[in-house]
């Protein structure tokens, strides 16, 4: 069944309509537009995803209530958002620097937000202490946040905007502080933590790691609007620009596909096994792609491009050659082999892909 919105003259799913987030964020600067639709269900965690300056930060913002909107709407299980001032909201936030009261304990700073809802000072604690539990926290209930770690005080922060038991949870780059090790550990514990949130939660992340183990879909903003939406798997394997591709590891192209070749807007055809006509994409991984100093005569690969190396770089335990020419693409080979090819700047080689390493989608 489904209900006529007069604001829209067009059909919204009950689903939309009474339930969870319905958005539509438009925030005007003198330089910048957003423009974004966000609509999520209870217990949908939707990461948004994009380049420095894209506009994420300010939709997260938006959401809050931090940042006015100039047009469009903001509905939270049916409930218009629009003049309500942040305060009143119920919306919880966790910061990037989590932003915790450093006078006050763990246990307090859990507590600060059911007191602001009217809770006794007693029952506020109470409830603090049930989350600082539940977050595997109890022991460190009176610790100030300089004597936590920094995996616990993003615990502490997640714990003290869930207290108030918000609609829509925000989470701006919720592991950025964290080291290396640390971000493993409180990753898959704030994945279990959102699992269980019967709300709505989005986050603003620049790791796609997180956000492909955090969120159930992405949404990518590319210049103050959206570039590409979807679940995660989808997104990592039908990339639609540059950004993502890069993103996600993954060379990317755009032409018009011919059968199994696809002739590149500029420069040469690539071979695939997908048989398509019209405007398309094909992406292949740099691990795809192997070199050679010489051009290869027994090689299989349909693909044959002629390149120079452009620069070189450590790439986890790979070295990823970026390379120009015929086909500007990189490369990701072991420090040996690159080593027996003699790699550097301005070498001259010989780029292979095999066409079944190849994968081409409607553009």
């Amino acid at each position: 069944m489904t209900h006529i919105d007069s604001a829209t003259a067009g059909p919204v799913p009950d689903a939309v309509r009474g339930d969870g987030l319905d958005a539509r964020l438009v925030v005007e600067r003198s330089s910048f537009r957003l423009d974004v639709a966000l609509t999520a269900a209870p217990g949908d965690v939707v990461a948004l995803l994009g380049p420095n300056g894209a506009g994420k930060t300010t939709a997260l913002r938006a959401l809050a209530g931090l940042t006015p909107l100039t047009g469009g709407h903001l509905r939270l299980d049916g409930a218009s958002l629009d003049r309500t001032p942040p305060e009143s909201r119920p919306v919880g936030v966790v910061f990037q620097d989590y932003l915790l009261f450093p006078h006050l304990s763990a246990l307090d700073n859990v507590a600060f937000g059911p007191r602001c809802h009217g809770a006794s000072k007693s029952e506020a604690r109470a409830q603090a202490a049930r989350w600082l539990d539940r977050m595997g926290l109890a022991d460190h209930a009176g610790a100030r946040p300089r004597r936590l770690s920094g995996g616990q005080a993003q615990r502490v922060a997640l714990a003290r905007a869930l207290a108030t038991h918000p609609r829509l949870l925000l989470l701006d780059e919720p592991l950025a502080a964290l080291d290396a090790r640390t971000r493993l550990d409180v990753r898959a514990q704030l994945r279990r933590h959102l699992a269980e949130f019967e709300a709505v939660a989005v986050l603003v992340t620049h790791d796609p790691l997180d956000a492909m183990v955090l969120a159930d879909r992405l949404v990518v903003i590319e210049h103050g609007r959206i570039v590409q939406e979807g679940a995660p798997a989808d997104i990592a394997r039908r990339p639609r620009t540059d950004y993502i591709a890069q993103l996600v590891g993954l060379n990317l192209y755009k032409g018009r596909a011919e059968g199994h070749t696809v002739r590149l807007d500029a420069g040469p055809g690539i071979t695939t096994t997908e048989d398509l006509t019209g405007p398309a994409f094909v992406a292949f991984p740099p691990g795809a792609v192997t070199l050679y100093r010489d051009r290869p005569t027994g090689s299989s690969a349909r693909n044959l491009w002629r390149c120079e190396v452009a620069g070189l770089e450590t790439h986890g335990d790979q070295i990823r050659a970026d390379l120009t020419g015929e086909l500007p693409l990189a490369a990701d080979l072991t420090t040996v082999a690159a080593a027996e090819l003699d790699l550097h700047p301005g070498a001259t080689v010989w780029a292979t892909v095999k066409a079944t390493q190849t994968h081409a989608y409607p553009a």
